[in-house]
């Protein structure tokens, strides 16, 4: 897998880090988790908005953590000030909460590279996850490549109209198309959901994301989509026109029962550290649907999806990674190309269309061998 230069010398040098929360016991926890790692230097820490200006100016640090809830200025509208005036990855540390999951998503269309829930001070055990889980982001994000431009609008076609007339003519999918993403990767997945009309075959989703955060991405998905666009449950059947999304604490497959799809969720332990896992959705969707597939990789750090796509590959699927020069981490992406997983590499704004293109492909090579058409 190739690394561009700047990517390299991101990655080689040591990574310092400013910390911004109101609260002096979680700047206390995060600064002594981060200098834990020999190539981390906590540079400081700011109490608010205000003191975070300052000593970005003064100290310029190559990542920023931020707080979404501050007083005197709240954690968005600083980053909205940061990502006009200075842009630099930014993790947000927010609360498990509803407001937090809905914050958290408009920070990453912002422009926020990553997240992380707050720590669970009380629960002093999972402290050592907590601390990797920070670390691998910090990484991550000082190579990440920040956005030089918003997502593109969603269409402005009557979406609730359009997922009206669609459900007049509800019917099962012989067709799925499968995605997986991690870091970066809810804006990479808006950015193809949009952008796809309503009678595309059935979608099925991995993103890395906690279980509060999926289900308040799949209701944003699905309030701005011409598709219809859910959090997954066990055994609900897949349509036409219809995006589903893993929960954030358990595995999403595809299961054939009979005619029809069907996605089956496992609570099973955690497959390349993540529960959900791509490779899990990959190598179930190349065992069940095989040439009947689209197989999509995007943006993400690590490299969870690569061999479930090569599966794919192998198992007769089409298969799309998302370029590097348009992914924030080209981790998942790259070593899926490394592998031999990719049929097709392009950037994030053709793939929309790629998909389209060969789910028609598909279907006239369908009706070709069947004499129907």
């Amino acid at each position: 897998m190739q690394t561009s230069a700047g990517a390299m010398a991101r990655v080689n040098k040591r990574i310092t880090v400013l910390i911004v929360d109101d609260s002096a016991l979680v700047r206390r926890m995060l600064t002594e988790m981060l200098s834990s790692d020999p190539n981390i230097t906590v540079l400081g820490a700011a109490h608010d908005a205000y003191d975070a200006r300052e000593k970005i100016k003064s100290l310029n640090p190559d990542v920023l953590t931020l707080d979404v809830e501050m007083p005197r200025m709240d954690g968005l509208t600083f980053l909205r000030n940061l990502m006009r005036l200075r842009p630099m990855p930014v993790i947000m540390v927010s609360s498990l909460t509803d407001k937090g999951a809905e914050v958290t998503l408009d920070a990453l269309s912002i422009g926020a590279v990553d997240y992380l829930s707050k720590p669970k001070i009380d629960l002093a055990a999972t402290l050592g996850d907590y601390k990797d889980e920070l670390i691998a982001k910090v990484r991550g994000a000082a190579s990440a490549r920040l956005r030089t431009a918003p997502a593109q609008a969603a269409p402005t076609a009557d979406v609730a109209q359009i997922k009206r007339s669609a459900a007049r003519h509800l019917r099962t999918t012989e067709r799925i198309i499968a995605i997986g993403a991690s870091t970066g990767g809810t804006e990479a997945i808006k950015d193809v959901l949009i952008h796809l009309p309503p009678d595309t075959p059935g979608i099925v989703i991995t993103q890395h994301i906690p279980k509060l955060f999926s289900g308040a991405f799949a209701r944003r998905m699905d309030s701005i989509c011409q598709l219809s666009v859910c959090e997954a449950e066990d055994g609900q059947q897949i349509l036409r026109g219809h995006a589903y999304i893993a929960p954030g604490d358990k595995h999403l497959s595809l299961v054939r029962d009979g005619a029809r799809y069907v996605c089956r969720l496992d609570e099973g332990p955690p497959v390349n550290r993540h529960k959900p896992s791509v490779d899990v959705l990959f190598r179930s969707v190349a065992q069940q649907a095989g040439r009947n597939a689209i197989g999509v990789i995007l943006t993400g750090m690590g490299k969870d999806g690569a061999l479930g796509l090569k599966e794919m590959r192998d198992a007769g699927s089409r298969t799309i990674a998302q370029d590097e020069a348009t992914s924030i981490v080209w981790g998942m992406p790259g070593e899926a190309v490394a592998v031999g997983a990719a049929e097709e590499v392009m950037g994030l704004g053709d793939i929309h269309s790629r998909i389209g293109a060969l789910a028609d492909e598909m279907d006239i090579t369908r009706s070709a061998d069947t004499g129907t058409g």
